[in-house]
């Protein structure tokens, strides 16, 4: 079944003009490879289709020489390499390639700062960057949400939105497909990198942040548990970051005295994955967590939709020392959107809602709950 994305009209939209490198970043088994294959088969120039894996490929790409790529393209129009942060120099000889000769060119990478790193000096002010994230509410098929967002809700909380997990008929299959993206590509991933020493260091400090979705996250604390200095936790939360495994939310002000701005909440770009790793795929009314999965969820879709509108914006938190919170700030366009998040019918204290609207008199203030949750999420 192929699920229509959101990135895929604005992606061709860009092939249809003059030459251009466009870089498509996205976690493992988001859907990368088969946008680009739909892509591919719809393209009718001449194209080359890659897989940043194949020995051949990174030895011919990961010396810059013109001659070489020249001989190797011909008369490509249209260079297509998945994985592409496999091959070194990658951004070199792009560069290259694309100054002697433009072609279009699509490169896709798991890792963003792997990719980020090899292409981010030489692909100044050529590149074009997209991300694709798992499916997003509004890319599920109308089949699946027929009967309304809130009554699929459930399932969705727990197993997330991988792709292929919207193929699975059984929960068995469900939960072994996100227990092998932990102990496969997961783990594979982290032992690919030179820096990371103890990746199972770092499954332990996922575990630990899929226990505090929804909560403030202290460093030191997460230190003495791991048994790992300070820095290094850092580092592997930066790590996690930019294998876009989960996202970083600082808290927001404008008036230091009383608002909180030095910690940090952290959210899983997937929810099936955050549940794998605690092992917890019971049912909502078994759980005691209920209130964050949805939170979580909420923050991910919001960043979803604008992303895949293309629209930009800064995203954080808000809390005074009083303990007066709000889940999502939103700044756009010199503006801000906040967000409170309630599972069921809870509702923004009064409170909470008086002085923040006070503090920002021009920002807007929306509850997002299980009602009106479909409506909201691309407001």
């Amino acid at each position: 079944m192929l699920i229509d994305r959101s990135i895929t009209t604005l992606i061709k939209d860009k092939l249809a003009g003059e030459p251009k490198v466009i870089v498509l970043y996205g976690p493992r088994q988001s859907g990368k490879t088969v946008l680009l294959n739909e892509i591919a088969g719809a393209e009718k120039r001449k194209k080359l289709s890659l897989k940043g894996e194949d020995v051949r490929i990174q030895e011919v790409f990961s010396v810059p020489r013109y001659d070489t790529l020249k001989s190797y393209l011909g008369d490509t129009e249209v260079l297509i390499i998945d994985e592409a942060q496999k091959i070194d120099n990658i951004g070199s000889s792009l560069k290259l390639i694309f100054d002697s000769s433009p072609i279009h060119i699509i490169v896709s990478g798991s890792a963003s700062f792997d990719l980020a790193n090899k292409l981010a000096e030489p692909m100044t002010g050529r590149a074009t960057f997209f991300t694709l994230y798992p499916l997003s509410v509004f890319e599920l098929d109308k089949e699946e949400v027929r009967f309304g967002l809130d009554k699929k809700l459930p399932d969705l909380l727990r197993f997330g939105m991988y792709p292929k997990i919207h193929t699975l008929g059984s929960e068995v299959e469900k939960q072994d497909y996100l227990h092998s993206v932990i102990s496969t590509y997961l783990y594979n991933d982290l032992l690919s990198f030179n820096e990371i020493k103890k990746p199972k260091k770092i499954l332990d400090l996922l575990s630990l942040l899929a226990l505090q979705i929804g909560n403030e996250v202290n460093i030191w604390e997460l230190s003495k548990q791991l048994l790992l200095d300070r820095q290094t936790v850092e580092k592997y939360l930066d790590v996690l970051e930019k294998m876009f495994i989960v996202i970083n939310l600082r808290g927001f002000s404008r008036n230091l005295r009383k608002e909180i701005t030095k910690t940090s909440k952290y959210y899983f770009v997937d929810l099936g994955l955050r549940n794998a790793l605690i092992r917890n795929f019971n049912p909502l009314r078994l759980r005691g967590d209920v209130g964050g999965l949805f939170e979580n969820f909420c923050v991910i879709e919001r960043m979803k939709a604008l992303s895949n509108q293309r629209k930009h914006a800064n995203f954080y938190f808000w809390r005074t020392y009083d303990q007066k919170e709000i889940d999502l700030i939103e700044e756009r366009d010199g503006k801000l959107n906040a967000f409170a998040f309630k599972f069921g019918d809870g509702k923004i204290p009064q409170a909470t809602k008086k002085e923040f609207l006070h503090t920002y008199p021009d920002s807007t203030l929306t509850l997002i709950n299980t009602e009106n949750i479909e409506e909201s999420l691309t407001r």
